[in-house]
């Protein structure tokens, strides 16, 4: 099974714009000479890049295509930031792409509409998962951080898996989401990649920051009811709209629920104010709050990986702007700065 589609020095350096008198990070940032696996464990760098530009795990969560456009813009913009004090860039690896090209076009064979289809369509994302979690497996083992971009956050699972497999341990889970992705056990899908990854016994423990009150199950709310020693949340209404607890407080309650073992960190940009999603929001937090939580968990939390879901940017309504690639890879800047400032 092949899990990986490779970047290679020269595929990083072709993605680089250079500028006389300027060193940008793509410059700098190491990559595979040969074979990724030999280079990735002999590699100094501790961060490791790897998109996964898929949208199936979406569609079988009946919604729209395109979170597989994330990976190459974000991949650039953040190659195209300037390597200098703030960014040690020589701390990077661009591993490349989980390879789904195969997934992605026996997906196009079904339509969601379809009942029958839309179990084939479950089904690939379990392989999608089997991919995902291999690769992550590996990173992790490697003693290496995974910085994972794009894909349904269906890959939520895939992440968890791959770090329980690495660690021989659960893991606990922080996600910026608006969604708490704790949908029946029906298939697997985007919106379910936490429920299962818990009843597989992944996850430990689950906090999700900020999530929308009137877009999510009560059977989901239930369950985070019933167990409130493994699962938390608090919402974007408390936080936002009644002011019950403010920014800092609420992402410390969700940190502090995390804090006690190595966690995975997780955010949704459909928790951003519109931001080209498949489930694009109109009342959500800000990029500086998105940032914010971003540069907090890394500092705070043993953190193993760090995921950014659901980026859409073949949505956005401006075809040549490449705003969401950029708040990409601003984040992925602030996950290094905070993981290297503690």
């Amino acid at each position: 099974m092949k899990t990986v589609k490779v970047y290679t020095q020269e595929d990083v350096l072709k993605l680089t714009r250079k500028r006389s008198g300027e060193l940008k990070v793509g410059e700098v940032v190491d990559a595979t000479k040969k074979d990724w696996k030999a280079d990735l464990e002999k590699s100094a760098a501790k961060f490791v890049i790897v998109g996964i530009p898929e949208d199936i795990g979406v569609r079988a969560n009946y919604g729209r295509a395109g979170a597989s456009s994330a990976f190459k813009p974000a991949l650039e913009s953040f190659l195209m930031q300037q390597s200098n004090s703030f960014l040690n860039a020589k701390n990077v690896f661009v591993l490349g792409e989980v390879f789904v090209d195969d997934l992605m076009e026996k997906a196009l064979m079904y339509e969601a509409k379809d009942k029958n289809d839309m179990v084939h369509l479950r089904q690939l994302v379990a392989l999608v998962d089997e991919k995902v979690s291999e690769v992550i497996k590996t990173i992790i083992e490697f003693k290496k951080v995974p910085i994972i971009i794009g894909g349904g956050h269906n890959n939520a699972y895939g992440n968890a898996s791959g770090a329980f497999h690495a660690l021989n341990k659960k893991i606990n889970v922080i996600n910026c989401d608006a969604h708490l992705d704790f949908r029946q056990l029906e298939g697997r899908h985007s919106g379910n990649g936490f429920s299962y990854a818990f009843k597989n016994g992944f996850i430990n423990k689950y906090a999700v920051f900020g999530m929308h009150e009137q877009y999510n199950s009560k059977i989901a709310l239930e369950q985070f009811k019933n167990n409130p020693q493994q699962l938390f949340f608090n919402t974007y209404e408390s936080v936002f709209v009644r002011e019950e607890i403010d920014f800092t407080s609420a992402l410390k309650q969700c940190i502090g629920f995390v804090k006690n073992d190595v966690c995975g960190v997780e955010l949704d940009l459909d928790s951003i104010t519109n931001v080209a999603t498949s489930a694009k929001t109109s009342s959500g937090i800000s990029p500086i709050q998105a940032r914010q939580y971003v540069f907090n968990c890394a500092k705070h939390l043993n953190a193993v990986y760090f995921h950014i879901a659901e980026g859409a940017p073949v949505l956005s309504h401006i075809k040549a702007d490449n705003k969401t690639g950029k708040l990409i890879a601003y984040l992925m800047s602030d996950f290094i700065k905070g993981f290297e400032g503690k």
